[in-house]
């Protein structure tokens, strides 16, 4: 298994995310495992556009998607 060494995190960041590791029982290093290994099983936006695109047959751009979808938030 790999290792990964994260440089020149500032110091808030650094301490809300032992914050919040704090806050769910763990060390922060299994907090940012978890965190990292949410983040990669993440779909890409872009992925997820081309797939939904398929699905229903759009002709929409990304980019309009993306504007619609942005529109809805507050």
């Amino acid at each position: 298994m790999a290792s990964m060494t994260i440089r020149d995190v500032p110091d808030a960041a650094r301490d809300e995310l032992a914050s919040s590791a704090a806050s769910s029982g763990r060390s922060l290093q299994e907090y940012l495992r978890s965190e990292l290994l949410n983040l990669v099983q993440r779909p890409d936006p872009a992925v997820r556009i081309r797939e939904r695109k398929r699905l229903t047959k759009s002709t929409l751009s990304a980019d309009q998607i993306l504007k619609h979808q942005d529109e809805d938030r507050p």
